[in-house]
């Protein structure tokens, strides 16, 4: 349990510093370097994937070359589809 309350007060730490730097580049017309650095690494980060899992392990996840397989029989079909050649 304290593991977990390390990692949402880190979070919540964190985010507050975020918040800092963000609204002190609104709101102070002297905010500089270091609160635009904070804002945009806050910023960069949330963009990482953090909740990805490998194909292999994600639930619904298809198979390599599955839409591969599907357009060719489609191109092999000798009645009703369009057929490229």
């Amino acid at each position: 349990m304290s593991g977990r309350a390390a990692r949402w007060g880190a979070a919540a730490g964190l985010g507050a510093l975020w918040w800092w730097a963000v609204l002190r580049l609104a709101l102070v017309p002297e905010a500089g370097v270091l609160e635009g650095a904070v804002a945009a690494g806050g910023w960069g980060l949330s963009l990482l994937p953090v909740h990805c899992a490998p194909k292999s392990r994600a639930e619904g996840a298809l198979r390599e070359g599955r839409w591969r397989d599907a357009w060719r029989a489609g191109t092999r079909s000798e009645g009703g589809g369009a057929v490229v050649e």
